[in-house]
């Protein structure tokens, strides 16, 4: 808040400039509204620290803060440059949804056989996939491209530099239509043999749906969904550490959420047909400790259901999180405190199986 006017950051969603107004301020006493996403903050300023309650869609989440350096926390693992292959900034557009998405094409020196679309996880965000000041995708497409092999990383819509297309009233079905025309693009470019498709979180669970309609060569999916998505959210629920939410049941989330179609469309969704109809090479990894699609609930179903293929790969990582970082408790709100965006093993394994393709 400066000069009057007052906006909300989430680091760890990567939503900046969210504008809300003041209800309330005094010396000790602060309330906000952020009418965009349905939110209030109340707090009292207590021994230098913010003590209030961030609520949301009816759901109260206890919400502390306080004032901290302005400079981000160390990423080692950003790419930086000089960098020994090529990225060009390039557009696609969803003509249905009259969507124009914006990505970087990375392709390495002498271009390359294999290039990967990448599909972020829910909510808007940007090509990187940044989140907490991690930059995920674009340590991925760093390591791909080193290894020789090309990808596509692209703003969702109404993020960075995308523009148009419904944003408000989305669902997993309309960023599947956005990641079929980035791979169409990718096809009509005639510069690559095989397009694959590497999906995190809600970009896993758009792999399979892709891949079940033959989109795509292979796939890659980073703690993608295997089970129905009231599932997920509940467990979400229960183990998130809010007294609001231990207990609740599945009706009691759906109706906080009825306004929110994203979240309508994702309980509903059932992804067991899809990924039992991928029939092209999968490498579907999930970590010990997500807290978001636990593995101990998602991977029995794909080890079930995925057709036999002797090029899949299934494979859980002792002691990673939903970022597939190294961590203590695998929840959320540790991803910041981290400074490994992801596993080198995980990393390498990525490498190792587009190769043998």
């Amino acid at each position: 808040m400066a000069n009057g006017k007052c906006t909300l950051d989430s680091p760890a969603q990567g939503a900046t400039g969210i504008p809300a107004t003041i209800d309330l301020l005094t010396k000790d006493s602060i309330k906000i509204k952020i009418e965009s996403i349905g939110a209030t903050y109340a707090a009292r300023y207590v021994d230098g620290h913010l003590q209030g309650t961030f609520t949301q869609n009816g759901i109260k989440i206890p919400l502390n803060m306080k004032e901290t350096a302005p400079d981000g926390p160390k990423r080692p693992q950003t790419p930086k440059g000089p960098f020994p292959y090529t990225t060009e900034e390039v557009t696609f557009t969803n003509t249905k949804a009259g969507a124009t998405l914006a990505g970087t094409l990375t392709v390495p020196k002498g271009g390359a056989k294999r290039v990967l679309i990448m599909v972020t996880g829910s909510g808007p965000e940007n090509r990187d996939e940044e989140v907490a000041y991690h930059k995920p995708f674009a340590v991925i497409a760093d390591r791909l491209a080193r290894a020789g092999i090309a990808t596509l990383r692209y703003d969702d819509r109404g993020v960075g530099q995308s523009v148009g297309g419904e944003t408000k009233h989305t669902t997993s079905l309309d960023v599947a239509e956005d990641a079929i025309a980035g791979i169409e693009w990718l096809r009509a470019q005639k510069r690559f043999k095989k397009v694959g498709l590497l999906g995190h979180s809600e970009g896993g669970l758009i792999s399979f749906m892709l891949a079940a309609q033959k989109k795509v060569d292979f796939v890659v999916s980073l703690a993608g969904p295997a089970v129905r998505g009231d599932s997920i959210m509940l467990y979400q629920a229960h183990t998130s550490g809010n007294p609001f939410t231990k207990n609740i049941s599945a009706e009691q989330l759906r109706s906080m959420m009825k306004t929110n179609t994203w979240v309508s469309y994702f309980m509903d969704y059932d992804p067991t047909d899809n990924i039992a109809n991928t029939k092209c090479p999968v490498l579907a990894l999930n970590g010990s400790k997500d807290c978001q699609v636990p593995a101990d609930m998602n991977i029995p179903v794909l080890r079930r259901l995925l057709p036999k293929n002797k090029k899949n790969v299934i494979k859980e990582y002792e002691g990673l999180n939903h970022m597939f970082q190294h961590c203590t408790t695998g929840r959320p709100d540790e991803y910041y405190t981290l400074e490994e965006t992801m596993s080198e093993e995980v990393l390498s394994d990525i490498v190792t199986w587009v190769k043998k393709l």
